[in-house]
């Protein structure tokens, strides 16, 4: 659990503070429309806030998205499977696979020209 808040979360507070507080201080003084108006702290305290829930936000994502992945993903667990091959284990090869299932008999077996599950019929092919 310790690898998981290495960076903490003070750095994107303050970085979030600070361009909070840049985004609130410009849009009240931009708001206000020249030297002799009322400053527009309304608008300042509203875009401050955005500002901060957005950049935030946004940090955290980013955070997620550097965080790797657990070990066992990458272990290759099931996305190269084969329907031909349902059964087979990461390290097998097919020829193991082979020697381990008996031969089938009955209808279906593969005597004719129908194929069976997962493999395609000769005239497909070409």
């Amino acid at each position: 659990m310790q690898g998981r808040f290495r960076y903490g979360i003070k750095a994107p507070l303050v970085f979030s503070a600070a361009l909070a507080l840049v985004a609130g201080v410009a849009t009240s003084i931009f708001a206000t429309g020249g030297g002799t108006r009322e400053l527009r702290v309304d608008l300042g305290l509203t875009a401050a806030g955005i500002a901060f829930i957005a950049s935030l936000v946004i940090c955290a994502m980013l955070m997620m998205a550097e965080t790797p992945n657990a070990e066992h993903l990458s272990k290759g667990s099931g996305i190269n499977r084969s329907s031909a091959n349902p059964d087979r284990k990461p390290g097998d090869t097919p020829d193991t696979t082979a020697a381990k299932t008996p031969p089938a008999t009955g209808p279906g077996s593969g005597s004719d020209d129908e194929p069976r599950f997962g493999e395609r019929l000769p005239k497909q092919d070409g």
